[in-house]
């Protein structure tokens, strides 16, 4: 059955009454689809060189000690991929996998633990299978109905549509048990930097599109990548003060904490108004399954060791390949703006020539299978891609549902989203265009359910219990 259930100066100028909130204050980003962001996906998209301002950027931000850590992190690299193949067929178990009833009872500190090692985590239960595909079938049903407006990738045979609000996607991201399931995972987060500027006990919604994959498709080939920034990471100085550790030299890549939900507020995600690029605190991507799929049949790779590929990543533009031709030998890159797999206006990429020392042909972990329902849910910094050939014999397919927590600045994004949803426009960090705003059977308020669920697609207000942080968040909300 189908369940229907830090401010920045840009955030201070935003409308804040309800009646006045008709308009999205974010300009809307160039129509497209989601190759719009992926060198892998548009052929197009070359590899320019980067402004001679990245070369001064990189020896602004370098110090002696970061030698030290490079090398320290290429020899524990050599190790824990030597572990990781060395598990062969055994190497989907490194995701780890909870129930929903260990979601509501609480999470062992082992369970805790290995999801912040690995930076993903697979949690079964929480909606029936019959429900999920309900939705997928009523997803179905609203492409058929309108079929001449339906947009995606690729265009021949669209597999990753362009929609973001179908009755079902509503339903799913406002589904009780999978709020529940987020506000778990995102209290494996801490603030003691600015506690009081996020609420890690309470989802917002993020709109994104889905997924419905066809047996022997071979287009939508993401090769590895991390989202929510590419430059931007060493180029905003907010976003690369939370790999400050990383980048202070010596030992000091080991205190690296991804978790810190403090430091990672008010990061300068989107500095070129890209598509699809996401411009909030995003804590966890994820996705709710509503198909039956596993290894080999087009799902979710991951890269299984969090920390210390964060730390490779953030170092690695400082460094080439010697003449030797040795991993283990290679020298300072200084003098040249490269950014290994960072161009402006797209995602972060990495791939074996890129990023040699992760190995990532033999490290990449293909999710094991899943049920329809089950959601799957990995860190902002984990590095992910999707298998190359679907050679399964059913559909592959997922909603695109991540776990957000409520900040000020989530809240005023949550603002413009509403007021894309009620016109059936695409939400303001994808492309742009009429979106679903033709569209017959598309979702609506109405179609929520419950109070906590419409408090986090932003139509309701939080209750303030005394705390600054709701009071300011129904303020710009226009609550």
């Amino acid at each position: 059955m189908l369940y229907i259930p830090r401010m920045s100066p840009r955030a201070l100028t935003r409308p804040l009454s309800r009646s006045l909130a008709t308009v999205a204050s974010r300009k809307p980003k160039a129509e497209g689809s989601i190759a719009a962001i992926f060198t892998s996906l548009d052929a197009n998209k070359g590899a320019d060189g980067l402004p001679e301002r990245f070369g001064q950027l990189k020896r602004e931000i370098f110090r002696d000690g970061i030698v030290q850590s490079w090398r320290e992190v290429v020899a524990e690299l050599e190790v824990v991929t030597d572990k990781v193949v060395a598990k062969g067929s055994e190497v989907g178990a490194m995701i780890p996998k909870i129930s929903y009833a260990d979601i509501r009872k609480g999470l062992s500190p082992e369970q805790v633990q290995a999801v912040k090692d690995v930076g993903s985590v697979i949690v079964s239960g929480a909606v029936p299978p019959e429900e999920a595909l309900a939705w997928k079938a009523s997803i179905r049903s609203y492409v058929e109905e309108n079929k001449p407006r339906i947009k995606g990738f690729p265009e021949n045979d669209v597999q990753v549509f362009e929609l973001y609000n179908t009755k079902a996607q509503m339903a799913a991201r406002t589904h009780p048990a999978i709020l529940e399931t987020q506000r778990a995972l995102l209290s494996l987060w801490h603030s003691e930097v600015s506690p009081a500027n996020v609420s890690l006990t309470t989802p917002v919604s993020y709109f994104d599109r889905l997924r419905i994959r066809n047996p022997g498709d071979m287009q939508f080939t993401l090769g590895p990548h991390v989202d929510g920034g590419s430059l931007e990471r060493w180029e905003d100085p907010t976003f690369r003060s939370f790999y400050g550790r990383i980048l202070e030299g010596g030992s000091n890549w080991r205190l690296h904490d991804p978790f810190d939900a403090g430091k990672r507020m008010g990061s300068v995600q989107d500095l070129y108004h890209t598509p699809n690029q996401c411009s909030i605190f995003r804590p966890f991507q994820g996705w709710t399954s509503i198909s039956e799929t596993g290894p080999g049949e087009g799902t979710l790779r991951l890269l299984p060791f969090l920390k210390l590929s964060s730390a490779y990543m953030l170092l690695r533009p400082f460094f080439r390949p010697s003449a030797s031709g040795r991993l283990s030998d290679w020298e300072l890159d200084l003098d040249t703006t490269s950014f290994p797999g960072a161009r402006i206006g797209t995602t972060q990429e990495l791939n074996p020539k890129t990023h040699p020392h992760l190995r990532l042909d033999e490290t990449m972990v293909a999710v094991p299978k899943v049920q329809p329902g089950d959601q799957v849910y990995w860190h902002c910094d984990v590095v992910h891609a999707v298998e190359a050939a679907h050679q399964g014999k059913t559909d592959s397919s997922v909603m695109y549902i991540p776990a957000v927590p409520l900040t000020v600045e989530n809240a005023d994004y949550l603002r413009d989203q509403r007021v894309c949803f009620e016109k059936g426009l695409p939400p303001p960090d994808f492309p742009g265009g009429d979106g679903e705003s033709y569209n017959t059977g598309r979702g609506a308020v109405d179609d929520i359910a419950t109070a906590e669920g419409r408090r986090a697609v932003g139509f309701e207000p939080f209750p303030t219990n005394g705390e600054p942080l709701f009071a300011e968040a129904n303020r710009v909300l226009g609550l």
